[in-house]
C-alpha cells in the first residue's frame, strides 16, 4: 500500500508560479509511474502530467505544455509539478497518483492505483 501526501498548493495571482511536491511511503516509490491529475468545481478529474518510474519519459495534457514540469527524485520518494505562468482556468484541487499501467494508459486520470488527498490550487486574475 502507498501512501501519498502533497504539498505546496496556495494562492497565486495569474503569471505566478507554485512548486507542488508530494512525498510517498509505504511501497517501492521506483517502480511506480507516477501523475498529477486536477478537478476543478463541477467538472471531472483531468490528467496534467505523468513521468515514468525511472523519469526518463514525462508526458503532459496540451493545456500545461511549456508551464508545467513534471520531475521526480527516487532517492527521495518525492515527484514535483512546476507550474510557472499559471492561470486562473489552473484553478483546481491537484492530487498526486501513483500507478503500473502501460505507459499509453497513464494519461487516463482513472487508470491509477492510489491517489494522495489532494492540495489546493487558487490562481487569482
Amino acid at each position: 500500500q502507498v501512501q501519498l501526501v502533497e504539498s505546496g498548493g496556495g494562492l497565486v495571482q495569474a503569471g505566478g508560479s507554485l512548486r507542488l511536491s508530494c512525498v510517498a511511503s509505504g511501497g517501492t516509490f521506483r517502480i511506480y509511474a507516477m501523475g498529477w491529475v486536477r478537478q476543478a468545481p463541477g467538472k471531472e478529474r483531468e490528467f496534467v502530467a505523468t513521468i515514468s518510474w525511472s523519469g526518463s519519459s514525462t508526458r503532459d495534457t496540451d493545456s500545461v505544455k511549456g508551464r508545467f514540469t513534471i520531475s521526480r527524485d527516487n532517492a527521495k520518494n518525492t515527484v514535483y509539478l512546476q507550474m510557472n505562468s499559471l492561470k486562473p482556468e489552473d484553478t483546481a484541487v491537484y492530487y498526486c497518483a501513483a500507478g503500473r499501467s502501460s505507459w499509453s494508459r497513464l494519461t487516463q486520470a482513472t487508470t491509477y492505483d492510489y491517489w494522495g488527498q489532494g492540495t489546493q490550487v487558487t490562481v487569482s486574475s
